[in-house]
């Protein structure tokens, strides 16, 4: 009997010291229309895809902690980009490797031949990345691999003959995004190659042959070159390429962010209209970010809402990172650049209730909206001027914690603040003012803020400039101020509650 109790004592205090050890649950965080898993780790949005009237998302993951592992493939679907339902694993490691980033197509003709009865078979391109040949040393250790699936995602099949394409000894050979070039009939592979992107084609998904290379001198180069994606868009009628490139270290802003480039691709090689920086956005937060395939004409971008500079310490528990909304890609000629233009996606606006519009509304140092928006949760604001002037949009709380988002005249700036934000010493390099150029020279101006219970993503001018940043207080931020040094008058302010998405 007294064996027994001793042991009941032991378990009893292994039990305690476990919970002990258990981080606190932190789902004051938790997104209330941003995807995140249930739980655990999650990194770069993989393999989105669109079929039969469901977004597929797939995304870097890994289950067994909250911190960066072993990847998997995690797999959600939605009807309307919004409402996210999680789904079992779809890729687990293997003797190859860890399943590292990648795409997902639509293999509509069979050119893979993976197709049966009739059913087109869903193929997803990744990276195998094999972590025993990486210790031994050497460059081979990333490599293409394919598998499929005939159930709308819902089991997959490696190929056997696995990887599709090997190492020709690039340390960094990773993170394959795939599309169909209807002119040539066939597939191009778009490539991170360490500091440059490398184009394959193939005419079954199986076998690829290396088109070119780009990149090697051209845009930021301050990190390794990561995810890319390359698709069309009109612009005047005339058709033009887009070339996403994410880049760790080396962003505007510090750590991780995606670049991007705007021109012409001929099936074999892209060149670029400008060889100048420009940024998909500007925040420290936007990471990885890709399109989803099979979507037409229209491209819809998420990326990771994180940077790797304090990824893994972020204070969350029991899960670890955000996407993005989704946002709709398009050009825009000013001057004579041509730049890309981040907006939401129509399908956020299911999330909006409970509209108050305000006309006129004078600035004097500064002004509580939430004494006619009675702020209750997670929201959207726009302000429109006809004026341009510093000013500063308030997220706060009675601990004086804050968020400033605004625009600084003088520098010609816009800037996500978050210096005085709440839990800060998680991460030496978390506390920041980042700041975006304006990138239009009109004198009105224009702001749409979508704030969750943990981020912010500001679109300027008709989304010319973007910004996404997180942040976390230690109590929640219940009011919203607009400060400005001078009288301001703001021609309209509207503001609408966002609902529950996930």
């Amino acid at each position: 009997m007294k064996k027994l109790i001793c042991l009941i004592v032991g378990l009893l205090g292994l039990t305690l010291s476990g919970w002990a050890q258990r981080p606190q649950a932190t789902e004051q965080y938790r997104p209330k229309f941003h995807f995140t898993p249930k739980a655990k780790w999650m990194n770069d949005p993989n393999g989105m895809v669109y079929s039969k009237g469901t977004y597929h998302l797939f995304y870097q993951y890994y289950p067994d902690s909250t911190i960066w592992g072993p990847m998997h493939w995690g797999h959600a679907t939605s009807k309307d980009l919004v409402s996210w339902q999680h789904q079992p694993v779809a890729l687990y490691p293997d003797s190859l490797g860890y399943i590292f980033s990648g795409s997902a197509v639509l293999d509509v003709n069979n050119t893979s031949g993976f197709g049966k009865n009739g059913q087109a078979p869903m193929v997803a391109i990744f990276t195998h990345h094999n972590p025993k040949l990486e210790k031994l040393g050497g460059n081979k250790h990333q490599n293409q691999s394919i598998a499929y699936s005939l159930d709308e995602g819902k089991t997959w099949t490696k190929y056997e003959k696995n990887p599709v394409l090997k190492n020709p000894g690039i340390p960094d050979f990773r993170d394959p995004k795939v599309s169909w070039y209807e002119k040539d009939k066939k597939w191009i592979m778009t490539l991170a190659t360490k500091d440059r992107i490398t184009f394959y084609s193939s005419p079954n998904l199986k076998d690829w042959t290396k088109q070119s290379e780009f990149g090697e001198k051209v845009g930021a180069h301050g990190g390794v070159w990561e995810c890319p994606d390359l698709f069309p868009l009109t612009l005047g009628g005339k058709k033009q390429w887009v070339l996403l490139v994410s880049i760790n270290p080396g962003g505007p802003n510090k750590g991780s962010a995606t670049q991007y480039f705007v021109g012409d691709f001929d099936g074999k090689k892209f060149t670029p209209l400008s060889t100048d920086t420009k940024w998909v956005d500007y925040g420290p937060d936007n990471y990885a970010g890709v399109t989803w395939s099979n979507t037409g004409d229209r491209k819809i971008f998420l990326g990771w809402m994180s940077n790797w500079e304090y990824a893994n310490q972020v204070p969350t528990y029991p899960w670890r990172s955000a996407m993005t909304i989704p946002r709709d890609l398009s050009l825009r000629k000013v001057g004579t650049e041509v730049l890309l233009v981040s907006q939401p996606s129509k399908e956020v606006s299911k999330l909006e209730s409970g509209e108050i519009t305000l006309d006129n509304v004078a600035v004097k140092e500064e002004m509580n909206l939430s004494d006619k928006t009675k702020n209750t949760g997670p929201f959207q604001l726009k302000l429109s001027a006809d004026q341009l002037a510093d000013f500063a949009v308030v997220l706060t709380n009675d601990r004086k914690e804050e968020v400033l988002i605004g625009y600084d005249k003088k520098a010609n700036q816009y800037y996500i603040d978050r210096t005085k934000s709440g839990k800060l010493d998680f991460s030496n390099k978390f506390a920041s003012r980042a700041t975006a150029p304006r990138l239009t020279t009109s004198a009105k101006m224009d702001l749409t803020l979508i704030v969750d219970a943990a981020s912010v993503e500001l679109f300027a001018d008709e989304g010319l400039t973007a910004m996404t940043g997180i942040f976390f207080p230690t109590e929640e931020f219940k009011t919203i101020k607009v400060r400005a040094a001078n009288p301001l008058t703001l021609r309209k302010v509207t503001y609408k509650r966002m609902g529950v998405g996930i």
